[in-house]
């Protein structure tokens, strides 16, 4: 009897002893976003995010921890989403104190160095920077100090490499279970739009302009976006991109001069805060510390730039603006509910984007939700 006792006390100090020992853990082999398979030794723990905007898709895995195996970032989540970066600061202060910033993955200021002298075991990038990180041989450097990189992809296709990005991340994060739970939520939310306008006439589609960073630079005009992104989040809406009918690609600069000649039938334009790291920007400050007043007052001064005034969209007030960070988020059926409400207002009076927003926050994020993420200029 005291024989059995000791053998499975034995068996039972090996199997602790090897999930403790990662060289004796199992490797993972997954296949990125840019179709490559990359093995790591065990499931990482110490991750530097090519991105701080990445932490969108990191927080409704690990809702309760999102910084857990975060050791770092680059730090375009808080110059450019500031509200975004308080609310995390606010619910996790020691998390986001220790962050180290790597600074831009393809620029000079990022070390590998650093990389490993923080014993990171995962840097992760993003698709749409995929020929730059071949280009600096950022990849072929890492591989070669042992940190591998996976590409994920919410900003380049993102409607058609959320679901995948997410299930990478569960993988990585070891939070499948979740990762299920928030893409069945993403897929009836989209379907609240897409099963509607697949229905819709062509002919009842309007034409849409999207100005991309409108008010960025309060001289410029325009940068707007093709069949991706912002672009294909209104066709699914139900409208016709003028992007899409002019150019191939991701985004491109588009005459005022078009945009008046074609006279779209709604004019779109995207904003966040962007105040705090560029002052002079006449942009609506969307986001979760939004002042509504302000962003009226903004929207407005947007419509009577010259060219805009005498636009239809205009006259007829058919003209909004939208939170910009959605175009880099899994939560975009958020700002697709939105446009298909202003696009078609008779077919979805019944779809309310607030309370989607605001199940989406209770749900999936370790924050409520505040703020205002658009405005239209008929409100």
């Amino acid at each position: 009897m005291r024989h059995n006792f000791i053998k499975t006390a034995t068996y039972a100090t090996l199997a602790v002893l090897a999930l403790a020992n990662p060289a004796m853990a199992d490797p993972m082999t997954v296949t990125d976003i840019a179709g490559r398979e990359v093995t790591l030794p065990d499931a990482p723990t110490r991750i530097i995010l090519g991105e701080g905007r990445m932490m969108y898709a990191v927080a409704p895995l690990a809702t309760d921890d999102p910084f857990e195996h975060i050791i770092g970032w680059k730090d375009d989540l808080i110059l450019y989403d500031p509200d975004a970066f308080r609310k995390f600061e606010t619910a996790f202060p020691e998390d986001t104190a220790r962050l180290v910033n790597f600074g831009s993955p393809y620029a000079g200021d990022f070390s590998i160095e650093a990389v490993i002298e923080n014993n990171a075991d995962l840097l992760i990038l993003d698709l749409g920077n995929l020929f730059k990180a071949e280009e600096t041989g950022l990849i072929e450097k890492l591989d070669a100090a042992g940190v591998p990189v996976v590409f994920i992809d919410f900003r380049r296709d993102p409607t058609a490499n959320a679901i995948p990005s997410m299930l990478l991340l569960g993988r990585l994060l070891e939070e499948e279970a979740r990762a299920a739970a928030f893409i069945d939520f993403y897929v009836a939310e989209m379907r609240k739009v897409t099963n509607v306008v697949q229905a819709l006439p062509v002919d009842e589609k309007p034409l849409v302009f999207m100005e991309n960073a409108a008010g960025w630079n309060p001289e410029f005009c325009c940068n707007t976006f093709g069949s991706y992104n912002y672009g294909r989040f209104i066709e699914l809406a139900g409208g016709r991109n003028y992007g899409s009918e002019k150019f191939s690609g991701f985004s491109s600069e588009v005459s005022l001069e078009g945009v008046i000649a074609a006279d779209p039938d709604v004019l779109l334009g995207t904003g966040a805060n962007w105040a705090e790291a560029r002052p002079e920007v006449a942009a609506t400050l969307l986001g979760y510390n939004a002042d509504p007043i302000d962003n009226k007052a903004r929207l407005l001064a947007l419509s009577e730039r010259n060219g805009f005034k005498d636009l239809r969209a205009v006259q007829q007030g058919r003209m909004h603006s939208i939170y910009h960070q959605f175009y880099n988020s899994p939560y975009h059926f958020i700002a697709i509910q939105q446009l298909a409400k202003w696009l078609h207002p008779d077919a979805f009076a019944d779809l309310d984007p607030d309370a989607t927003f605001a199940k989406l926050h209770e749900e999936f994020m370790p924050f409520e939700t505040e703020g205002q993420f658009w405005v239209s200029l008929s409100q």
